[in-house]
């Protein structure tokens, strides 16, 4: 599999139409079609319903054409980013992050350093917990904000915040008749929707041993891959989800409920390597650091708690 094959396919699953596709690829369109169906080979499954008119994506196919456009745009941005710094007209620095931050803090923090260090071209790129640490060894992030900790001798965390846990409840079911904190005991006997579902380990196991500390068991277990989906499921009455607190901006059609304990909370973890003491780098330490000592009525940039 390379570059040019899913080009290819984007063009294909743009058009729905193997000769349109040819044309704006300015190639034949049988070698076009050989091209998808070596793809196909490679991966093991169809991606294209080719009987239908138009033709139409299978569902693998919808996830291949959607990993492959992040693909094509990152190597996008890889290239005019490498350009501009082989050009000397700026530096760039990377940030890795998962989803829930964006919740919470890390919108406020990338505003202070566009303030603060206008030259800098900032990448955000959308990464799980588990694979920050390894992006960060191999170059592909200059720093890290996750929910894991981890003990890597090459890599340095700094904890931000024990951000609280809420409980999403849907509306008008047995839990949601009161706002106040929950207690892990009352969710005993509920489905548990997790999130995600891959890779592990990850923010879900974090949620099963808080609840496991309270020998707390649910009845069924869903596990979805992202929190969008999570969610969108405790509205529709299928089960219940632990979320960090400031993910209740993401659907008010939603009940929420601080989770009771000591232990109920979720860090939100800043990663660097061991070894960056890079200027940008330390800048970011330094703001977000100083984001959570400023006045909590007017910053408190990384959680929301839930009314």
């Amino acid at each position: 599999m390379d570059l040019r094959q899913l080009r290819y396919f984007v063009a294909v699953a743009k058009e729905r139409n193997f000769t349109r596709a040819a044309d704006l690829l300015h190639m034949a369109q049988p070698p076009l079609s050989r091209q998808i169906q070596l793809l196909e080979e490679e991966l093991g499954v169809d991606l294209i319903i080719r009987s239908s008119r138009p033709v139409r994506l299978t569902e693998a196919g919808r996830v291949f054409n959607e990993q492959a456009l992040q693909i094509l745009g990152r190597v996008e941005q890889m290239k005019e980013a490498t350009r501009r710094v082989g050009l000397n007209q700026n530096s760039v620095l990377s940030i890795g992050f998962v989803a829930s931050t964006l919740y919470g803090g890390l919108p406020a923090l990338v505003r202070k350093l566009r303030q603060q260090a206008p030259d800098v071209d900032i990448q955000l790129l959308e990464m799980m917990s588990v694979h920050q640490v390894s992006a960060l060894k191999e170059g592909r992030i200059d720093i890290g904000f996750g929910r894991l900790r981890h003990t890597d001798p090459q890599i340095v965390t700094t904890i931000l915040r024990e951000e609280p846990l809420a409980v999403a409840i849907a509306r008008d079911t047995r839990l949601a008749f009161t706002v106040d904190p929950i207690l892990p005991e009352a969710l005993v006997g509920e489905k548990l929707i997790l999130y995600p579902r891959t890779p592990r380990p990850s923010f879900a196991d974090h949620v099963l041993n808080v609840l496991l500390e309270k020998d707390v068991r649910p009845a069924e277990i869903q596990e979805v891959t992202e929190i969008q989906t999570a969610l969108g499921l405790v509205a529709a009455e299928a089960g219940v989800c632990v979320v960090p607190a400031s993910a209740r901006k993401l659907r008010s059609d939603v009940h929420y409920r601080l989770l009771a304990g000591e232990r109920s909370t979720s860090p939100v973890v800043l990663s660097q390597r061991v070894s960056d003491n890079s200027a940008h780098v330390t800048l970011v330490r330094r703001l977000a650091l100083e984001m959570q000592m400023d006045d909590a009525s007017s910053l408190d940039l990384w959680s929301d708690v839930p009314s």
